[in-house]
């Protein structure tokens, strides 16, 4: 009997994100408040250091583990800083900012209308993460949102 696995398991995509955290069960919980995401199982090791996460925030799969540095899996907090954010779209930008900020995240970029078609905003979450939140609110053709950015560069 022979059965075809799917290689890529119901209910993932293609690329999903993996964050290191520093405590990444408190990651969850944050994410969870911040986020509106959902606890997918969480996998701790023998020493109760979580070794694998899911969360799933809208239609995306999100995985942490917690650093460890004999791995080589350091925090951005370990980092100081990270050169990778994550981009979350939602439904209504400024009430997903404030529900991040009372969870406890930064805001680096108050939300506003940007020129290529979206309200956006940029955060830091407690975790050293950095995100930018945003709802689509104009579809701009690319020429339209090519002049619009030569007038935003030009003004900044």
């Amino acid at each position: 009997m022979s059965t075809q696995i799917n290689p890529i398991p119901e209910g993932m995509h293609s690329l999903t994100p993996h964050l290191i955290c520093r405590d990444a069960n408190a990651a969850m919980d944050f994410y969870i408040e911040a986020f509106g995401a959902t606890d997918e199982g969480r996998l701790p090791g023998p020493n109760g250091k979580l070794i694998h996460g899911m969360l799933r925030i809208g239609d995306s799969a999100l995985m942490l583990v917690d650093e460890n540095p004999d791995w080589g899996m350091s925090s951005p907090l370990s980092l100081k800083g990270s050169p990778v954010a994550l981009h979350l779209y939602v439904e209504d930008v400024d009430a997903a900012t404030a529900q991040a900020v009372a969870a406890g995240a930064r805001v680096t970029m108050p939300v506003e209308d940007m020129f290529w078609g979206d309200r956006y905003g940029k955060l830091v979450d407690p975790f050293g993460h950095e995100w930018s939140v945003a709802t689509h609110i104009r579809d701009l053709s690319s020429q339209e949102i090519e002049t619009a950015a030569k007038g935003f560069f030009s003004e900044n």
